[in-house]
């Protein structure tokens, strides 16, 4: 039979735990106390025991006879968005540079006027009607009218040459009706006039009056000035104004002074 030491070695070499029993075994002889005590067996005490078993794996061996490579600390795993649940960035459209806009002249309304052309001896009277309704023989203004002929030395029964002029000419219609275009309408019917018969000077009575033909505004009341193509104007305030305004006719009258020897010498 083996010792105990020897056997032990054995049961350990083959990785069989050493046990007792729990109660004691009939007929058997009582253990002894040094027996219980765990034995520390060495390696080359197992390698002994067993010379015909392979000697055991050392720890610091690997499988091979090897060392065994050095531990490799696992680096922690980087998440790497996936493209189905990464939220893709906007993509901000590439937007072409808007064309420059082209600034377009602003429209201007035409202007709403009505003028009637009259002739007094050798001069002219362009007149604003501020009704719009050629004159009648009782109308205030134009009673206004002759007693202003009568002090300027013409005749009072002026002669009426055509029909008013009505500003703007068309309703509707794509045609350019604005000032510039009524400053040339204007002009172009007193240019019409004039070369039938010839004038000493023309009056322009109201403010539409001096505005399209005379090209002045109303700061030239009671001033005479030249206008090319018509020769020497004189620019008052409407009839319908001097009517409102009574203290306008003495400023009339001094200017009408000045300038009554530029016709009574031909109406003479």
């Amino acid at each position: 039979m083996l010792n105990e030491p020897r056997r032990r070695a054995y049961l350990t070499a083959m990785q069989v735990v050493s046990w007792l029993p729990r109660t004691d075994l009939p007929f058997a002889a009582p253990s002894r106390p040094e027996l219980l005590a765990p034995l520390l067996v060495f390696e080359d005490e197992v390698a002994q025991a067993l010379p015909s078993v392979a000697p055991a794996v050392s720890r610091n061996e690997g499988p091979n006879g090897a060392a065994p490579a050095a531990r490799t600390v696992e680096r922690p795993k980087i998440e790497m968005p996936r493209p189905s649940s990464a939220a893709k960035p906007a993509v901000k459209p590439v937007e072409d540079e808007p064309a420059p806009e082209v600034v377009k002249a602003p429209v201007v309304p035409p202007p709403r006027f009505s003028l009637q052309l009259l002739r007094a001896g050798s001069c002219l009277l362009l007149v604003e009607l501020a009704t719009g309704e050629p004159f009648q023989s009782r109308d205030p203004s134009y009673l206004l009218l002759k007693d202003m002929l009568r002090a300027a030395g013409l005749p009072d029964s002026p002669q009426i040459i055509g029909e008013p002029v009505r500003w703007p000419l068309l309703v509707r219609g794509q045609m350019d009706q604005g000032p510039e275009a009524a400053r040339d309408f204007v002009q172009g019917f007193l240019y019409a006039r004039t070369e039938e018969e010839p004038c000493t000077c023309l009056w322009l009575i109201g403010l539409p009056a001096i505005r399209f033909a005379g090209e002045v505004d109303a700061e030239s009341y009671n001033l005479e000035f030249q206008v090319e193509g018509l020769g020497s104007a004189w620019a008052l305030p409407g009839l319908e104004l001097l009517m409102d305004e009574p203290q306008r006719k003495a400023d009339v009258w001094r200017a009408m002074r000045q300038l009554m020897g530029r016709w009574k010498s031909v109406n003479d």
